[in-house]
Protein backbone atom coordinates (compact mmCIF):
# COMPACT_ATOMS: atom_id res chain seq x y z
CA UNK A 1 0.00 0.00 0.00
CA UNK A 2 1.18 3.28 -0.99
CA UNK A 3 1.52 6.26 1.72
CA UNK A 4 -1.14 8.16 0.19
CA UNK A 5 -3.17 5.00 0.64
CA UNK A 6 -2.37 4.61 4.22
CA UNK A 7 -3.16 7.68 4.58
CA UNK A 8 -6.35 7.71 3.24
CA UNK A 9 -6.57 4.37 5.87
CA UNK A 10 -6.33 6.28 8.57
CA UNK A 11 -8.14 9.16 7.76
CA UNK A 12 -10.73 6.85 7.00
CA UNK A 13 -11.04 5.82 11.07
CA UNK A 14 -10.17 8.77 12.38
CA UNK A 15 -13.71 10.00 10.46
CA UNK A 16 -14.87 6.97 12.41
CA UNK A 17 -13.93 8.00 15.41
CA UNK A 18 -15.10 11.64 15.40
CA UNK A 19 -18.00 10.82 14.40
CA UNK A 20 -18.84 9.27 17.81
CA UNK A 21 -18.92 12.03 20.64
CA UNK A 22 -16.35 11.78 23.19
CA UNK A 23 -16.25 14.68 25.52
CA UNK A 24 -13.56 14.18 29.09
CA UNK A 25 -15.48 11.63 31.45
CA UNK A 26 -18.03 10.77 28.13
CA UNK A 27 -16.14 7.87 26.73
CA UNK A 28 -18.02 5.10 26.82
CA UNK A 29 -19.58 5.09 23.22
CA UNK A 30 -15.89 5.52 21.93
CA UNK A 31 -14.51 2.57 24.15
CA UNK A 32 -17.59 0.43 22.94
CA UNK A 33 -15.97 0.88 19.21
CA UNK A 34 -12.77 0.73 19.95
CA UNK A 35 -13.58 -2.67 22.02
CA UNK A 36 -15.90 -3.90 19.10
CA UNK A 37 -13.30 -3.31 16.61
CA UNK A 38 -11.22 -5.17 18.49
CA UNK A 39 -12.81 -8.12 19.55
CA UNK A 40 -13.85 -8.29 15.86
CA UNK A 41 -10.42 -8.46 14.48
CA UNK A 42 -9.75 -11.57 17.43
CA UNK A 43 -7.78 -9.26 19.64
CA UNK A 44 -8.17 -9.77 22.93
CA UNK A 45 -9.65 -6.67 25.49
CA UNK A 46 -10.06 -5.92 29.04
CA UNK A 47 -11.49 -2.93 30.47
CA UNK A 48 -10.43 -1.77 34.05
CA UNK A 49 -12.54 -0.20 36.92
CA UNK A 50 -12.71 3.49 35.53
CA UNK A 51 -12.57 2.63 31.84
CA UNK A 52 -9.48 2.34 30.90
CA UNK A 53 -8.78 -0.57 27.35
CA UNK A 54 -5.72 -2.47 26.76
CA UNK A 55 -6.14 -4.91 23.50
CA UNK A 56 -3.56 -7.53 23.60
CA UNK A 57 -2.35 -7.93 19.77
CA UNK A 58 -0.42 -10.92 18.67
CA UNK A 59 3.03 -10.21 17.10
CA UNK A 60 3.63 -11.19 13.32
CA UNK A 61 4.25 -14.37 12.80
CA UNK A 62 8.11 -15.35 13.48
CA UNK A 63 8.09 -12.23 15.84
CA UNK A 64 6.02 -14.43 18.89
CA UNK A 65 9.42 -13.83 21.16
CA UNK A 66 10.30 -10.39 20.69
CA UNK A 67 9.63 -7.45 23.05
CA UNK A 68 5.87 -6.53 23.94
CA UNK A 69 5.24 -2.89 23.23
CA UNK A 70 2.68 -0.51 24.58
CA UNK A 71 1.11 1.93 22.05
CA UNK A 72 -1.25 4.68 24.32
CA UNK A 73 -3.57 7.48 23.83
CA UNK A 74 -6.41 8.72 25.39
CA UNK A 75 -9.98 8.32 24.25
CA UNK A 76 -11.38 11.77 25.29
CA UNK A 77 -10.86 15.07 23.57
CA UNK A 78 -10.84 18.69 24.59
CA UNK A 79 -14.55 20.18 23.42
CA UNK A 80 -14.74 23.58 22.73
CA UNK A 81 -16.47 25.65 19.83
CA UNK A 82 -16.51 28.82 18.75
CA UNK A 83 -19.71 31.19 20.17
CA UNK A 84 -21.45 31.02 16.87
CA UNK A 85 -21.13 27.47 16.40
CA UNK A 86 -24.36 25.47 17.11
CA UNK A 87 -22.68 21.88 17.65
CA UNK A 88 -23.46 19.76 20.55
CA UNK A 89 -20.90 17.50 21.41
CA UNK A 90 -23.28 16.19 23.37
CA UNK A 91 -24.40 13.64 19.85
CA UNK A 92 -23.26 15.40 16.26
CA UNK A 93 -19.94 14.32 14.91
CA UNK A 94 -17.06 16.38 14.41
CA UNK A 95 -17.09 17.46 10.70
CA UNK A 96 -13.98 17.89 9.00
CA UNK A 97 -12.52 19.73 5.75
CA UNK A 98 -8.74 19.53 3.97
CA UNK A 99 -7.07 22.85 3.79
CA UNK A 100 -4.12 22.37 1.50
CA UNK A 101 -2.23 20.30 3.55
CA UNK A 102 -3.98 20.97 7.20
CA UNK A 103 -7.00 18.93 8.10
CA UNK A 104 -9.35 21.01 10.21
CA UNK A 105 -12.81 20.63 11.89
CA UNK A 106 -15.94 23.66 11.36
CA UNK A 107 -16.06 25.95 14.16
CA UNK A 108 -15.05 23.14 17.03
CA UNK A 109 -11.73 21.24 18.07
CA UNK A 110 -10.58 19.12 15.75
CA UNK A 111 -10.24 16.11 17.99
CA UNK A 112 -6.84 15.29 16.78
CA UNK A 113 -5.95 15.42 20.26
CA UNK A 114 -5.93 12.33 20.71
CA UNK A 115 -8.26 10.84 18.13
CA UNK A 116 -5.21 10.24 15.85
CA UNK A 117 -3.74 8.14 18.48
CA UNK A 118 -6.30 5.87 18.35
CA UNK A 119 -6.49 5.57 14.34
CA UNK A 120 -2.47 5.23 13.61
CA UNK A 121 -2.57 2.45 16.68
CA UNK A 122 -5.82 0.65 14.89
CA UNK A 123 -3.76 0.70 11.62
CA UNK A 124 -0.84 -0.47 13.01
CA UNK A 125 -3.07 -3.37 14.90
CA UNK A 126 -4.57 -4.64 11.68
CA UNK A 127 -1.77 -4.38 9.13
CA UNK A 128 -1.00 -8.07 8.83
CA UNK A 129 1.28 -7.29 6.54
CA UNK A 130 3.76 -5.55 9.01
CA UNK A 131 6.47 -7.17 11.03
CA UNK A 132 6.06 -6.38 14.09
CA UNK A 133 6.34 -7.31 18.18
CA UNK A 134 3.34 -8.43 20.54
CA UNK A 135 1.29 -4.91 20.46
CA UNK A 136 -0.43 -3.43 23.76
CA UNK A 137 -2.94 -1.02 22.97
CA UNK A 138 -3.16 1.44 25.84
CA UNK A 139 -6.20 3.92 25.54
CA UNK A 140 -6.75 5.59 29.02
CA UNK A 141 -10.23 7.94 29.90
CA UNK A 142 -10.21 11.07 30.98
CA UNK A 143 -7.03 12.64 30.17
CA UNK A 144 -7.96 15.84 29.51
CA UNK A 145 -9.16 16.64 32.86
CA UNK A 146 -6.79 15.50 35.30
CA UNK A 147 -4.86 12.38 33.97
CA UNK A 148 -7.39 10.70 35.77
CA UNK A 149 -7.78 7.27 33.74
CA UNK A 150 -4.01 7.18 33.93
CA UNK A 151 -3.97 7.97 37.45
CA UNK A 152 -7.11 5.00 38.10
CA UNK A 153 -4.70 2.68 36.25
CA UNK A 154 -5.06 -0.86 37.46
CA UNK A 155 -1.07 -2.13 37.77
CA UNK A 156 -1.63 -5.33 36.14
CA UNK A 157 -3.56 -3.67 32.79
CA UNK A 158 -0.54 -3.80 30.34
CA UNK A 159 2.68 -6.07 30.79
CA UNK A 160 4.80 -4.60 28.31
CA UNK A 161 7.41 -2.26 29.51
CA UNK A 162 8.27 -0.32 26.35
CA UNK A 163 5.75 2.72 26.52
CA UNK A 164 5.23 4.87 23.09
CA UNK A 165 2.58 7.89 23.80
CA UNK A 166 1.25 9.04 20.76
CA UNK A 167 0.41 12.35 22.43
CA UNK A 168 2.93 15.05 21.23
CA UNK A 169 2.32 17.81 18.65
CA UNK A 170 5.35 18.52 16.66
CA UNK A 171 6.53 15.68 14.03
CA UNK A 172 10.09 15.19 14.11
CA UNK A 173 10.46 15.18 18.23
CA UNK A 174 11.02 13.17 20.38
CA UNK A 175 9.33 13.82 23.94
CA UNK A 176 11.60 12.45 27.30
CA UNK A 177 10.12 14.38 30.11
CA UNK A 178 7.16 17.12 30.91
CA UNK A 179 6.18 19.07 33.66
CA UNK A 180 4.09 18.13 36.74
CA UNK A 181 0.36 20.09 37.45
CA UNK A 182 -2.27 20.69 40.16
CA UNK A 183 -5.44 22.64 39.36
CA UNK A 184 -6.67 24.87 42.04
CA UNK A 185 -10.68 25.05 42.38
CA UNK A 186 -11.68 28.42 44.37
CA UNK A 187 -14.79 28.94 46.23
CA UNK A 188 -16.50 32.22 47.49
CA UNK A 189 -19.64 32.62 48.92
CA UNK A 190 -21.81 35.84 47.86
CA UNK A 191 -24.84 37.65 48.79
CA UNK A 192 -27.26 38.92 46.26
CA UNK A 193 -29.73 41.76 46.90
CA UNK A 194 -32.11 43.51 44.17
CA UNK A 195 -30.34 46.13 42.22
CA UNK A 196 -31.76 49.87 42.23
CA UNK A 197 -35.13 50.19 40.11
CA UNK A 198 -33.56 53.56 38.10
CA UNK A 199 -30.28 51.50 37.59
CA UNK A 200 -29.01 50.42 33.83
CA UNK A 201 -28.07 46.73 33.11
CA UNK A 202 -24.71 45.95 31.15
CA UNK A 203 -23.38 42.81 28.86
CA UNK A 204 -20.05 42.68 28.58
CA UNK A 205 -18.47 40.18 26.33
CA UNK A 206 -14.58 39.97 25.98
CA UNK A 207 -13.99 37.42 22.71
CA UNK A 208 -12.35 37.16 19.52
CA UNK A 209 -8.95 35.45 21.61
CA UNK A 210 -7.31 32.82 20.08
CA UNK A 211 -7.05 30.76 23.14
CA UNK A 212 -4.94 27.58 22.70
CA UNK A 213 -3.10 24.82 24.96
CA UNK A 214 -2.55 25.87 28.71
CA UNK A 215 1.04 24.11 28.67
CA UNK A 216 2.35 23.76 24.86
CA UNK A 217 0.85 27.41 23.74
CA UNK A 218 1.03 29.63 27.13
CA UNK A 219 4.85 30.85 25.84
CA UNK A 220 2.39 32.59 23.12
CA UNK A 221 1.57 35.44 25.55
CA UNK A 222 -2.12 34.87 24.16
CA UNK A 223 -4.59 36.50 26.01
CA UNK A 224 -6.76 34.97 28.32
CA UNK A 225 -10.78 36.71 28.41
CA UNK A 226 -10.71 36.14 32.01
CA UNK A 227 -7.86 38.05 32.70
CA UNK A 228 -8.76 41.04 30.47
CA UNK A 229 -12.50 40.91 31.07
CA UNK A 230 -11.41 41.62 35.15
CA UNK A 231 -9.41 44.51 33.99
CA UNK A 232 -11.92 45.71 31.84
CA UNK A 233 -14.42 45.88 34.88
CA UNK A 234 -11.82 47.10 37.21
CA UNK A 235 -11.55 50.04 35.08
CA UNK A 236 -15.37 50.40 34.89
CA UNK A 237 -15.55 50.14 38.34
CA UNK A 238 -13.09 53.07 39.23
CA UNK A 239 -15.49 55.36 37.81
CA UNK A 240 -19.08 53.88 38.26
CA UNK A 241 -20.40 52.37 40.79
CA UNK A 242 -21.30 49.00 39.31
CA UNK A 243 -22.61 45.50 40.48
CA UNK A 244 -21.96 42.19 39.47
CA UNK A 245 -25.19 40.11 38.44
CA UNK A 246 -23.35 37.47 36.68
CA UNK A 247 -19.87 36.10 35.10
CA UNK A 248 -18.57 32.99 33.20
CA UNK A 249 -15.89 32.38 31.84
CA UNK A 250 -13.20 29.51 30.73
CA UNK A 251 -14.79 25.77 29.56
CA UNK A 252 -11.41 23.20 30.40
CA UNK A 253 -8.43 23.77 33.02
CA UNK A 254 -6.14 23.14 29.97
CA UNK A 255 -7.16 25.59 27.61
CA UNK A 256 -6.77 29.56 27.69
CA UNK A 257 -10.07 30.71 27.92
CA UNK A 258 -10.92 32.39 24.95
CA UNK A 259 -14.46 34.09 25.49
CA UNK A 260 -15.92 35.55 28.93
CA UNK A 261 -18.36 37.87 30.04
CA UNK A 262 -20.70 39.71 32.88
CA UNK A 263 -23.77 41.42 33.48
CA UNK A 264 -23.65 44.27 35.54
CA UNK A 265 -25.55 47.47 36.65
CA UNK A 266 -24.93 51.09 36.98
CA UNK A 267 -27.01 53.75 38.82
CA UNK A 268 -27.21 57.63 38.43
CA UNK A 269 -24.85 59.58 36.27
CA UNK A 270 -22.03 57.45 36.29
CA UNK A 271 -23.31 54.70 33.64
CA UNK A 272 -22.75 57.27 30.97
CA UNK A 273 -18.91 56.64 31.74
CA UNK A 274 -19.16 52.93 30.82
CA UNK A 275 -18.29 53.30 27.55
CA UNK A 276 -16.11 55.56 27.27
CA UNK A 277 -14.20 54.06 30.14
CA UNK A 278 -14.55 50.67 27.97
CA UNK A 279 -13.30 51.90 24.49
CA UNK A 280 -10.22 52.88 26.21
CA UNK A 281 -9.44 49.71 27.69
CA UNK A 282 -9.74 47.90 24.44
CA UNK A 283 -7.64 50.07 22.73
CA UNK A 284 -5.07 49.32 25.27
CA UNK A 285 -5.35 45.86 25.35
CA UNK A 286 -6.42 45.29 21.41
CA UNK A 287 -2.67 47.28 21.27
CA UNK A 288 -1.07 44.99 23.85
CA UNK A 289 -2.33 41.99 21.99
CA UNK A 290 -1.45 42.74 18.09
CA UNK A 291 0.04 39.97 16.96
CA UNK A 292 -1.05 37.05 19.67
CA UNK A 293 -4.97 38.12 19.42
CA UNK A 294 -5.78 40.65 16.69
CA UNK A 295 -9.28 39.64 16.52
CA UNK A 296 -9.43 40.47 20.60
CA UNK A 297 -12.71 42.73 21.31
CA UNK A 298 -14.60 44.10 24.11
CA UNK A 299 -18.54 43.92 23.29
CA UNK A 300 -20.96 45.90 25.51
CA UNK A 301 -24.08 44.76 23.73
CA UNK A 302 -26.25 47.56 24.88
CA UNK A 303 -28.18 48.10 28.20
CA UNK A 304 -31.74 47.76 29.89
CA UNK A 305 -33.45 49.65 32.73
CA UNK A 306 -36.41 48.13 34.57
CA UNK A 307 -33.09 46.26 36.08
CA UNK A 308 -34.85 45.81 39.46
CA UNK A 309 -36.06 42.59 39.12
CA UNK A 310 -31.87 40.95 38.61
CA UNK A 311 -30.40 40.34 41.90
CA UNK A 312 -26.67 41.65 42.20
CA UNK A 313 -23.96 42.08 44.45
CA UNK A 314 -23.02 44.57 46.63
CA UNK A 315 -20.70 47.10 45.60
CA UNK A 316 -17.91 46.70 47.43
CA UNK A 317 -18.54 42.76 46.90
CA UNK A 318 -18.32 43.07 43.29
CA UNK A 319 -14.70 44.76 43.05
CA UNK A 320 -13.96 42.27 45.49
CA UNK A 321 -14.81 39.31 42.77
CA UNK A 322 -12.91 41.38 40.18
CA UNK A 323 -9.52 42.31 42.58
CA UNK A 324 -9.68 38.77 43.63
CA UNK A 325 -9.40 37.70 39.56
CA UNK A 326 -6.37 40.58 38.96
CA UNK A 327 -4.48 39.08 41.90
CA UNK A 328 -4.50 35.50 40.25
CA UNK A 329 -1.37 34.60 38.51
CA UNK A 330 -1.72 34.14 34.92
CA UNK A 331 0.82 33.14 32.53
CA UNK A 332 4.40 32.39 32.35
CA UNK A 333 5.92 32.54 35.74
CA UNK A 334 9.12 31.32 34.79
CA UNK A 335 11.58 29.96 32.26
CA UNK A 336 13.84 26.70 32.54
CA UNK A 337 16.94 27.60 33.76
CA UNK A 338 18.49 23.73 32.37
CA UNK A 339 16.25 23.59 29.18
CA UNK A 340 16.71 27.11 26.92
CA UNK A 341 13.36 27.81 25.70
CA UNK A 342 11.79 25.92 27.94
CA UNK A 343 8.64 27.07 30.28
CA UNK A 344 9.32 25.99 34.06
CA UNK A 345 6.18 27.39 35.63
CA UNK A 346 2.97 28.85 34.38
CA UNK A 347 -0.86 29.26 35.71
CA UNK A 348 -3.95 29.54 33.29
CA UNK A 349 -6.97 31.31 34.79
CA UNK A 350 -8.95 28.79 33.48
CA UNK A 351 -12.79 29.06 34.30
CA UNK A 352 -14.97 31.43 36.37
CA UNK A 353 -18.48 31.02 36.98
CA UNK A 354 -20.96 33.16 39.72
CA UNK A 355 -24.53 31.47 40.56
CA UNK A 356 -26.75 31.92 43.98
CA UNK A 357 -24.49 29.00 45.65
CA UNK A 358 -21.31 31.02 45.07
CA UNK A 359 -18.18 32.23 42.92
CA UNK A 360 -15.97 29.32 41.81
CA UNK A 361 -12.88 29.91 39.56
CA UNK A 362 -10.46 27.00 38.95
CA UNK A 363 -6.81 27.61 37.99
CA UNK A 364 -4.60 25.56 36.29
CA UNK A 365 -0.73 25.31 37.69
CA UNK A 366 2.47 23.57 35.99
CA UNK A 367 6.18 22.98 36.22
CA UNK A 368 9.45 20.56 35.68
CA UNK A 369 10.26 21.84 39.38
CA UNK A 370 8.09 20.28 42.18
CA UNK A 371 8.92 23.03 44.90
CA UNK A 372 8.23 25.92 42.03
CA UNK A 373 4.68 23.55 41.87
CA UNK A 374 4.29 23.87 45.43
CA UNK A 375 5.27 27.61 45.66
CA UNK A 376 2.79 29.33 42.77
CA UNK A 377 -0.35 27.24 44.51
CA UNK A 378 0.15 28.21 47.80
CA UNK A 379 0.38 32.28 46.31
CA UNK A 380 -3.00 30.87 44.91
CA UNK A 381 -4.15 29.65 47.98
CA UNK A 382 -2.46 32.56 49.49
CA UNK A 383 -4.41 34.87 47.57
CA UNK A 384 -8.05 33.48 48.04
CA UNK A 385 -7.57 33.38 51.63
CA UNK A 386 -7.12 37.46 51.59
CA UNK A 387 -10.38 37.05 49.50
CA UNK A 388 -12.29 35.13 52.06
CA UNK A 389 -12.24 32.07 49.39
CA UNK A 390 -11.61 28.28 50.09
CA UNK A 391 -8.77 26.94 47.88
CA UNK A 392 -8.78 23.23 47.33
CA UNK A 393 -6.78 21.19 45.11
CA UNK A 394 -7.39 18.71 42.24
CA UNK A 395 -6.27 16.74 40.00
CA UNK A 396 -2.34 17.13 40.82
CA UNK A 397 0.12 15.00 38.88
CA UNK A 398 3.99 14.50 39.11
CA UNK A 399 6.52 15.41 36.62
CA UNK A 400 8.41 13.32 34.10
CA UNK A 401 12.04 13.16 34.56
CA UNK A 402 13.79 13.15 31.33
CA UNK A 403 16.27 10.36 31.14
CA UNK A 404 18.51 10.59 28.49
CA UNK A 405 20.08 7.36 28.56
CA UNK A 406 17.52 5.46 27.81
CA UNK A 407 17.44 2.41 25.26
CA UNK A 408 13.87 2.84 23.51
CA UNK A 409 15.41 6.50 23.10
CA UNK A 410 18.28 5.51 21.59
CA UNK A 411 16.61 3.25 19.60
CA UNK A 412 13.79 5.96 18.09
CA UNK A 413 16.77 8.20 17.00
CA UNK A 414 18.68 5.48 15.19
CA UNK A 415 15.22 4.52 13.52
CA UNK A 416 14.30 7.97 12.87
CA UNK A 417 17.46 8.99 11.11
CA UNK A 418 17.24 5.92 9.12
CA UNK A 419 14.68 6.20 7.90
CA UNK A 420 14.36 10.01 7.17
CA UNK A 421 17.77 10.97 7.10
CA UNK A 422 17.73 13.83 9.63
CA UNK A 423 17.92 14.70 13.23
CA UNK A 424 15.34 14.37 15.39
CA UNK A 425 15.12 17.06 18.56
CA UNK A 426 14.33 15.62 21.89
CA UNK A 427 13.12 17.73 24.18
CA UNK A 428 10.55 18.34 27.69
CA UNK A 429 7.36 20.03 27.21
CA UNK A 430 5.39 22.34 29.45
CA UNK A 431 2.13 20.46 29.64
CA UNK A 432 1.28 16.99 31.42
CA UNK A 433 1.43 13.74 29.94
CA UNK A 434 0.35 10.78 30.91
CA UNK A 435 4.11 9.46 30.85
CA UNK A 436 4.23 10.92 34.18
CA UNK A 437 1.74 8.98 35.97
CA UNK A 438 2.37 5.87 34.24
CA UNK A 439 6.10 6.55 34.80
CA UNK A 440 4.93 6.45 38.84
CA UNK A 441 2.88 3.41 38.49
CA UNK A 442 5.52 1.44 36.12
CA UNK A 443 9.03 2.72 37.10
CA UNK A 444 10.64 0.55 34.84
CA UNK A 445 9.06 1.32 32.16
CA UNK A 446 10.85 2.79 29.14
CA UNK A 447 8.53 5.67 27.42
CA UNK A 448 8.89 8.29 24.73
CA UNK A 449 6.28 10.70 23.31
CA UNK A 450 5.57 11.52 19.49
CA UNK A 451 2.97 12.18 17.13
CA UNK A 452 1.77 14.31 14.47
CA UNK A 453 1.65 18.12 13.65
CA UNK A 454 -1.47 19.60 15.50
CA UNK A 455 -1.73 23.10 15.42
CA UNK A 456 -3.85 24.94 18.21
CA UNK A 457 -4.57 22.18 20.15
CA UNK A 458 -7.83 22.74 22.49
CA UNK A 459 -9.29 25.31 20.35
CA UNK A 460 -11.30 25.64 17.67
CA UNK A 461 -8.61 26.28 15.62
CA UNK A 462 -6.67 23.05 15.82
CA UNK A 463 -5.36 21.70 12.17
CA UNK A 464 -3.56 18.29 11.85
CA UNK A 465 -0.58 18.55 9.47
CA UNK A 466 -1.25 15.57 7.58
CA UNK A 467 2.29 15.31 5.82
CA UNK A 468 3.24 14.45 9.34
CA UNK A 469 0.78 11.80 9.71
CA UNK A 470 2.43 9.71 7.57
CA UNK A 471 5.73 10.06 8.69
CA UNK A 472 4.63 9.56 11.72
CA UNK A 473 3.08 5.98 10.47
CA UNK A 474 6.20 5.36 8.72
CA UNK A 475 8.35 5.57 11.64
CA UNK A 476 5.99 3.64 13.72
CA UNK A 477 6.29 0.56 10.97
CA UNK A 478 10.06 1.05 11.06
CA UNK A 479 10.37 1.18 14.71
CA UNK A 480 7.78 -2.09 14.55
CA UNK A 481 9.85 -3.67 12.26
CA UNK A 482 13.46 -3.09 14.56
CA UNK A 483 11.68 -4.94 17.79
CA UNK A 484 9.88 -7.88 15.03
CA UNK A 485 14.03 -8.57 14.03
CA UNK A 486 16.05 -11.30 15.27
CA UNK A 487 19.24 -9.25 15.94
CA UNK A 488 18.40 -5.45 16.14
CA UNK A 489 21.75 -3.14 15.92
CA UNK A 490 21.27 -2.15 19.55
CA UNK A 491 20.12 -4.91 21.35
Amino acid sequence: MQPSDRLETILKIFQEINAIPRCSKKEERIARYLKKRAEDAGFSVRRDAVGNLSIRVPASAGCEDAQAVVLQGHMDMVCEKRSDSTHDFSKDPIWMHRDGDWLKADGTTLGADNGIALALALVLAEDESLARPPLELLFTVDEETGLTGANGMEKDLVQGRILLNIDSEDEGIFTVGCAGGVESRIKKSIDFAPIEPEAVLFHLEAGGMRGGHSGVDIHKQRANAIHILARALDRVGRVAGIRLVAIEGGKSHNAIPRHAWARFSCAGNDCEKVHEMLLSVERAVRMEHTDSDPSLRLNLQGQEREASREPALAPEASLDVVRLLLALPDGVQAMSQQMEGLVETSCNLAKVSMEKEGLEIVTSQRSSVMSRLEDITRRIEAVAALAGAESTRLNAYPTWEPNLDSPLLARCIRVYRDRFGAEPAVEAVHAGLECAVIGAKYPEMDMISFGPTIRDPHSPDEALYLPSVEKVWEFLAALMKSYAEKNPPDS
